[in-house]
């Protein structure tokens, strides 16, 4: 699908000289009108009272009602209250309009927005498009084209379409990454394993990103017991992949991003019940998060210094896998006991994070998990859920979801909470005790191997893959993360 922006004098006023008729040289395209309340009381155009009276078109946010007549089809598209409008619903109001679109016969589409036409917004109308336009049919055969998109282009009409391209160039770049990131975690185990994964990891070629895989004998050199714990059980070989992004002053302190990648989670030794295990394919998303933000930064050149770590691991049950009671010691030193083996993320968290923060002494870090089942009770697939020993990161996190739609909700830490995974063998445990504060207990533990560093967590279980699609994505891969983080580099960037 091909995204244009033209210069178009798009006032109502000139659809109401034309009656409404469409000239032969447009009957090609389908026009979609962008219509606030505001807008919708003031205007007397003839189609445009039809639809209020007739369809019952009050402009609400989506609403949309169709006028067709043997000369030419508009769509009316709500926008709601003008003042409400910002960055994240004029997305929601783009996607809207491909939807509409790509329902209808037309290949060639005019969106008219008649609020305001300014580069910005048109931008972004174009990139929320953009996203909802994402689809992995990579596996299909025999429904592929159907599911293609129909629409061949979208034209976006403003009053200043040079600043509307130069805006949407980048905004493109972050479509193109959240899409890579889309595409990691669809795909299935036996295609993305913890070696596989690595070699796309070093097959991404971008200026100025460097990347650095350590395999299974540099790990161990390091003392990365709890992270080759995890994998030991499977015939695939664990890796950390490392990528640094130097687009900052030199000697600068670097941000982190840390990503679990367990590209298959069978729950080990404390094996998960078969029903929807088939989801543990997506177990993986936070490292593709990671990899989907490096990659947009060096692509747009962020004037910044950042580091990206995952740990990818396959955690398989077998005669070598880990057992409920082994103890292993981290790189940190400290030694963990492994109570139940299906808390593995954490495991591969630990050793992460703690090569991060001596490695690179970051200015902070922020990691990023599918990590428990809990969140999902708590949050559903709404928030992603945040932990913080910093209430500056925390906020700027909490801003950064506000203004993107990826929105996260911040909960408790606390001594009370560390001391439910104290261990009686060991320094800690890799579960709490009893049933309670799950994702808190899971936070606790990863939070004793970042010293005192600034340092977020956010646990993406509920909003990283969703059953039902929204009005960004469809069924599947989210890629939530990219946009949230992007944002919240760019509060630090200077």
């Amino acid at each position: 699908m091909q995204i244009t922006f033209i210069k178009k004098n798009n006032s109502l006023n000139d659809a109401k000289a034309n009656n409404g008729k469409a000239s032969k040289a447009t009957k090609i395209s389908l026009k979609i009108h962008l219509i606030t309340k505001e807008l919708l009381k003031k205007n007397n155009l003839p189609t445009l009272k039809i639809a209020q009276d007739s369809l019952e078109f009050e402009a609400k946010f989506l609403q949309s009602a169709l006028l067709a007549n043997k000369d030419s089809v508009e769509i009316f598209l709500g926008c709601g209250d003008e003042k409400k409008i910002d960055d994240n619903s004029l997305n929601k109001i783009g996607a809207r309009i491909l939807m509409l679109a790509n329902g209808t016969k037309y290949s060639t589409i005019e969106v008219l927005n008649h609020f305001n036409d300014e580069a910005k917004n048109v931008a972004n109308l174009a990139f929320g498009a953009l996203l909802q336009s994402y689809r992995f049919n990579k596996y299909f055969e025999k429904k592929k084209k159907d599911k293609e998109i129909k629409v061949a282009e979208l034209k976006f009409s403003t009053s200043d379409e040079k600043s509307a391209q130069k805006i949407f160039a980048e905004l493109e770049i972050l479509a193109k990454n959240i899409f890579f990131v889309r595409d990691l975690v669809s795909e299935p185990s036996n295609i993305l394993n913890p070696e596989s994964y690595a070699e796309i990891c070093k097959k991404i070629k971008v200026k100025g990103l460097e990347i650095e895989v350590l395999g299974e004998a540099e790990m161990k050199k390091l003392g990365m017991g709890s992270l080759l714990g995890v994998g030991q059980g499977s015939e695939k070989k664990s890796n950390l992949v490392v990528f640094k992004w130097n687009g900052g002053k030199k000697g600068e302190q670097p941000l982190a991003f840390v990503g679990k990648g367990v590209t298959f989670d069978t729950g080990g030794i404390s094996i998960k019940p078969a029903t929807n295990m088939e989801d543990m394919k997506t177990d993986m998303a936070g490292s593709a998060v990671v990899v989907g933000l490096m990659k947009n930064l060096a692509e747009r050149n962020a004037k910044i210094n950042a580091v990206g770590v995952i740990g990818l691991v396959e955690n398989m049950p077998s005669g070598t896998a880990q057992r409920p009671g082994d103890v292993v010691r981290s790189m940190s030193g400290q030694t963990i006991e492994v109570i139940n083996t299906d808390a593995e993320g954490r495991l591969v968290l630990a050793d992460a994070l703690h090569y991060t923060n001596t490695k690179f002494k970051p200015k902070l870090i922020v990691d990023l998990a599918t990590l428990t089942g809990a969140i999902i009770v708590a949050l559903a697939d709404i928030y992603a859920g945040l932990f913080s020993n910093d209430d500056s990161l925390s906020k700027n996190l909490e801003e950064s979801g506000q203004k993107t739609g990826e929105k996260v909700w911040r909960l408790p830490l606390g001594e009370e909470y560390d001391e439910m995974i104290n261990s009686d063998i060991a320094d800690m445990k890799n579960v709490g005790s009893g049933r309670g504060a799950g994702s808190t207990t899971a936070a606790q533990f990863l939070q004793r191997f970042v010293g005192d560093t600034k340092w977020a967590h956010l646990d993406i279980a509920g909003v990283a893959w969703k059953g039902k699609g929204d009005a960004l994505a469809h069924k599947g891969a989210t890629g939530f993360g990219v946009r949230l983080l992007d944002e919240l580099v760019r509060k630090y960037e200077k």
